[in-house]
């Protein structure tokens, strides 16, 4: 298994319940394929640039390992859950 690195972004105007499903639905997934060595919730913050009209968004953090064959699946998740603006998974050496 590769060690992994990803950040994702939600929208600023869902409700903590939202988010917190959001969160669950992502670490379920890589909880499911891998391991996940660390999480943070970075928080709200603003953004330099506005994404899909938001110039704030809610900042989350996951550290974990899984296959590569996993990493597919786990960003098209990302694209089909409206919450989230932007996403971003790097693979760690």
């Amino acid at each position: 298994m590769n060690k992994y690195e990803t950040v994702f972004l939600m929208n600023d105007a869902i409700t903590e319940e939202e988010r917190k499903k959001v969160i669950d639905k992502i670490t379920k997934y890589i909880s499911d394929n891998g391991t996940i060595d660390s999480q943070e919730d970075i928080g709200l913050k603003k953004l330099a640039y506005t994404i899909k009209n938001h110039s704030n968004a809610y900042y989350y953090l996951i550290n974990f390992k899984m296959n590569a064959k996993s990493i597919a699946e786990l960003e098209r998740i990302y694209r089909i859950i409206d919450e989230i603006l932007k996403f971003i998974v790097v693979k760690k050496y």
